[in-house]
């Protein structure tokens, strides 16, 4: 079976838009330059919203005029799925004694309120209190001073503790997300907050720079660049940018994905004649082969216990996600629904498969329940009705995934509850975003 018509995002192989996964050369694109700005489109209802009001904090205007804290954590939990906001006018801040039948009246169940002011030093001193409406008493109040940088990774902090006091699951707003965005001719890796803003430029090239894949501990980044003409796997430093060449043996080299433990990766060469899964060391050299077969075998991710490795393969004449025991044993078909299935994200518990399935000439985020046991009897959940997605990748509380769609002639970044009801749309102008990988807590 040609290339071609083995993973459909070669369809788009360096052309107008990029790769979203290419089999051999591991998929995807991107780039971004370092003034572009994103805004968060969020739609759809949940079944169950918890509702929440968060009044304008005091004196953000005149303290951060560029920069709502309060604004910052509303958008967070409302792209969460789990969180509706109330209209929340006036002036209240962490000090006053809220009225609560107002807030009963508004259909409130909780109420946040906090107040930003400048401390001798020049920091932002940020303060904020969350009140149980109904019950008529504050759960929580924190206080932190930030440097002017910090101040969105503030908010967003914020928005982690409101959403595990009030869940009961950790939040993820403060962690980050790669991305690799086009401009141009230009392809640029980047890491940035987990709503898309607040990005640094880790690499740019003229070529392109595909497969972002974080280390565990969130403090490195295994990706492809073309730079030398070719597929290179690379590791890079997130915080120094050093980087060192992983993988550039004879053909291609591509689709690393890290191991749990962080000292080795997954990667796919071709250096024996096929495209094949190996098993090498985080800074390079001595491979070990996983699979054997005639097929191209590619995009491989661990599962979270580091016990198995899931992978794309077309051994059974189209392209289908299998699993294999890192210890030996056979390969094991995992879906079966439908002539196209590749790209394969695990959830950190492990009981779901993200990935994308083919369905007509759609080609859509799908979720499949693992917890059974023998994947051939679960049946897969479209999450969306779009017909270009790509590349998902689960947030590290497992409650969302961020994936790569295109809509209004751009490629787009986007985030879904796992039950596809509540989707919200990074935004950005002039850029195509391709290529999303989120990366885990520990920032």
């Amino acid at each position: 079976m040609p290339l071609s018509n083995l993973y459909s995002v070669v369809r788009r192989l360096l052309s107008s838009a990029v790769p979203a996964m290419a089999a051999l050369l591991s998929a995807g694109l991107l780039a971004l330059p370092a003034q572009a700005q994103f805004r968060v489109e969020i739609s759809g209802v949940g079944a169950t919203q918890l509702p929440i009001a968060i009044v304008k904090f005091r004196d953000e205007e005149r303290s951060t005029p560029s920069l709502s804290i309060s604004a910052i954590v509303r958008a967070d939990l409302e792209r969460s799925g789990a969180f509706r906001a109330v209209e929340a006018p006036g002036t209240l801040d962490e000090n006053s004694v809220p009225g609560m039948t107002e807030w009963r009246n508004r259909s409130a169940d909780a109420l946040l309120l906090g107040s930003i002011g400048r401390t001798a030093d020049g920091r932002f001193d940020i303060r904020f209190k969350l009140w149980d409406v109904f019950k008529g008493s504050a759960t929580l109040a924190q206080a932190t001073s930030v440097e002017a940088a910090d101040l969105r990774l503030a908010a967003h902090r914020i928005a982690d503790q409101v959403y595990e006091k009030l869940t009961g699951d950790k939040g993820v707003f403060s962690t980050r997300v790669a991305f690799v965005t086009k401009a141009g001719s230009r392809y640029t890796l980047r890491v940035a907050d987990a709503d898309g803003e607040g990005g640094q430029v880790a690499v740019s090239s003229p070529e392109p720079i595909i497969s972002p894949s974080w280390s565990p501990d969130g403090k490195q980044l295994a990706y492809v660049s073309f730079e030398k003409q070719k597929a290179v796997v690379y590791t890079q430093d997130a915080a120094s940018g050093a980087r060192r060449v992983v993988a550039d043996f004879r053909g291609s080299n591509s689709a690393p994905a890290w191991a749990p433990d962080g000292q080795q990766l997954a990667v796919t060469l071709s250096r024996d004649g096929g495209s094949q899964i190996y098993l090498i060391g985080r800074d390079g050299g001595n491979p070990r082969r996983l699979t054997t077969s005639s097929a191209i075998d590619t995009e491989p991710v661990f599962a979270p216990d580091g016990s198995r490795l899931y992978f794309v393969s077309d051994r059974g004449g189209s392209p289908q996600i299998y699993r294999t025991a890192l210890s030996g044993g056979n390969v094991e078909r995992v879906t079966f629904s439908g002539a196209y299935n590749v790209s394969p994200a695990i959830s950190p518990d492990g009981r779901t498969l993200a990935y994308i399935a083919r369905q007509g000439n759609a080609y859509r985020l799908v979720t499949l329940d693992l917890s059974g046991g023998s994947s051939s009897s679960a049946q897969p959940v479209a999450l969306t009705d779009t017909s270009d997605d790509e590349r998902p990748s689960f947030a590290p509380n497992g409650k969302l995934i961020i994936y790569a769609s295109r809509a209004q002639a751009r490629d787009v970044l986007m985030t879904t509850t796992l039950d596809g009801k509540i989707k919200a749309r990074l935004v950005s102008s002039n850029v195509d975003v391709r290529e999303p990988v989120w990366g885990p807590y520990g920032r």
